[in-house]
């Protein structure tokens, strides 16, 4: 019988354990996509407890929470940092099978050196234990990024982001981590959205382009993505709910901004030809700076009205979708190709469903040069557990190339979350040292080695950084 978390975890053959040691375990982290505050980065926040680090902004653990019974007090609400930690360490038992029951044990493990279960029995005395750890310069952001061995960081960045903590970062000689911004303008493609006018008024600021106009706006977006550029940007990210397409021309979607702007309300056909206007105008800037696109695709955000409008959006409340990807992702893609305009781009789905989907889109579009232009992205947010990891693995080496597969990234707000990397890197050697002991691939250690090496970071870092 196997010890829970020892050296071997998740390794489940010699083989699996050979792989993780001697290519995957010292390899460093490139996390192309994640939610961290490079003004924490910065200031080097120093955090009071253990529940300012861990549960802040964590709707993963707000879920299993509610899901356990935990009143909105001890989870979003007023309840102190000790009674909120307490709560997490009541849930915690009730984890076996979901991901967080490891992730939880890893982090503590990792980190802290702790090797206890957390329950309501250990809760005050790992409270005790971690607190005061972090009191020490070497329990700060900038310790765990550095023990983590992390060398590129890709924020997620709104296009009117000053990104001053990323100029600061970048003059800093003493922090050696690479942080780039990543364009993510949620605000400009969700038109209808109340805080539309605001934020369109503050990217005329910003950009010092008027915004009066579609073609002010387009001119005001380019000179955000040139911002970004000549601060590190090499990346966007998008949220694409529903990934649908349709042609239309830039006279129609005038008259559609025109009418946003003058309060009008749009139609669901009217949103969608904006929305695919906008995506593909980005999309050629991307290319012309030789960027990389990030797709994540097939969240229904906001499920519960009730909560929404008690404490606003992005607190746990979202949910798989199932809407059809297919048609419209190969529309929108071919419309790029075709113009040359395509930029290397990632795919995320939400829904397993789409794997194949996903991973057989790949092979539609390609240059020459770069391997896997188009990839199919790590098992995310619903799907970044042990079967969501292995299915997505598997699914693209059987219609893909495995090989030239970008790896994990972390898309989290926590600086503790670098214990996923090694959650999936483990994951990833069981898969491959499974494959050679039952002879379907070689048993060659010198090319299952460089396999791994290049998964879990140089793979990433070419992609990336276009090398």
């Amino acid at each position: 019988m196997k010890t829970f978390l020892d050296n071997h975890f998740l390794l489940n053959s010699e083989t699996a354990i050979k792989l993780y040691e001697n290519a995957a375990e010292g390899m460093p982290i490139f996390d192309f996509h994640c939610h961290l505050s490079p003004q924490e980065v910065w200031e080097n926040k120093s955090y009071e407890n253990i529940t300012q680090i861990w549960l802040g902004g964590d709707h993963y653990k707000w879920r299993t929470m509610r899901m356990h019974g935990i009143g909105e007090r001890f989870i979003t609400g007023d309840a102190d940092d000790w009674e909120k930690f307490s709560a997490w360490a009541q849930t915690v038992p009730y984890l076996i099978g979901n991901p967080l029951y490891h992730w939880t044990h890893l982090e503590l493990k990792t980190f802290f050196g702790i090797d206890k279960l957390l329950s309501p029995e250990t809760a005050r005395e790992i409270w005790d234990e971690c607190n005061e750890k972090l009191q020490k310069n070497e329990f700060r952001p900038r310790a765990f990024i550095e023990k983590s061995n992390v060398q590129f960081i890709g924020t997620t960045d709104d296009p009117i982001s000053t990104l001053e903590y990323h100029q600061l970062l970048k003059k800093d000689p003493s922090f050696k981590t690479m942080i780039a911004p990543t364009f993510r303008p949620d605000g400009a493609l969700f038109i209808e959205r109340p805080t539309f006018n605001n934020w369109i008024g503050k990217l005329a600021q910003v950009s010092g382009v008027n915004v009066d106009s579609l073609d002010g706006f387009i001119n005001a977006l380019k000179q955000r993505v040139e911002f970004f550029h000549e601060n590190g940007g090499c990346a966007s990210d998008h949220d694409i709910q529903k990934m649908e397409y349709v042609e239309t021309t830039k006279q129609e979607v005038e008259v559609i901004f025109n009418k946003r702007l003058s309060g009008e309300q749009l139609s669901n056909d009217e949103l969608v030809a904006y929305r695919c206007y906008l995506l593909k105008e980005l999309g050629k800037m991307y290319a012309e700076k030789q960027w990389v696109m990030q797709l994540h695709m097939g969240a229904m955000r906001n499920n519960n009205t009730k909560m929404k409008e008690l404490l606003g959006t992005d607190i746990g409340f979202d949910s798989v979708g199932e809407a059809n990807v297919a048609e419209g992702l190969s529309s929108f893609l071919d419309s790029l190709d075709q113009e040359n305009a395509l930029p290397r781009t990632v795919l995320f789905n939400l829904n397993p469903k789409d794997n194949v989907v996903l991973a057989g889109m790949m092979g539609n579009f390609f240059e020459e040069g770069i391997p896997g232009k188009v990839q199919f992205g790590s098992g995310w947010w619903f799907s970044d557990h042990i079967d969501g990891m292995e299915k997505q693995m598997k699914d693209l080496a059987n219609v893909g190339l495995l090989s030239h597969f970008i790896g994990m990234l972390t898309d989290s707000r926590s600086f503790l979350s670098y214990a996923r990397h090694e959650y999936f890197r483990r994951i990833l050697c069981n898969i491959l040292g499974d494959w050679v002991e039952k002879g379907l691939v070689p048993n060659d250690m010198k090319l299952m080695e460089q396999m791994v090496r290049n998964i879990c970071y140089q793979n990433a870092e070419s992609y990336f950084l276009n090398r």
